[in-house]
């Protein structure tokens, strides 16, 4: 599995930005897609998932009414929109992925996914 994160940029306060992630290697059915992020000096933090099949999503609370993860069967792509991005949503941002392990699975720590793509920096200035 490879993913490729792409999209990140310098942008102000209150702007949209859309992240996007290709995936190659499989077919994704079956899996979870995460976005993780991690600013300098701080742990990776969870921002969200979407479960590939269904396109369930599930959202951090710092996140939650801000972003929106999607994700597009034909061109094996996930999406993170993003709008009214503040300073602190500064961070380089990292999708990952996993295969879905049961009904009830909530996949929002990091060493729950395998695979991780390299990353793209967003930049928020205030």
């Amino acid at each position: 599995v490879q993913l490729q994160a792409s999209g990140g940029g310098l942008v102000q306060t209150g702007s949209s930005l859309r992240l996007s992630c290709a995936a190659s290697g499989r077919t994704f059915s079956g899996y979870a897609m995460g976005w993780f992020r991690q600013a300098p000096g701080k742990e990776r933090e969870f921002v969200g998932f979407i479960r590939w099949s269904g396109g369930s999503t599930y959202y951090a609370d710092s996140v939650k009414g801000r972003f929106t993860i999607s994700r597009d069967n034909a061109k094996n792509t996930m999406y993170l929109q993003m709008s009214s991005l503040k300073p602190e949503d500064t961070a380089v941002y990292y999708c990952a992925a996993d295969r879905w392990r049961s009904s009830d699975y909530s996949p929002t720590r990091a060493f729950e996914y395998l695979w991780w793509g390299q990353g793209t920096q967003v930049t928020v200035s205030s």
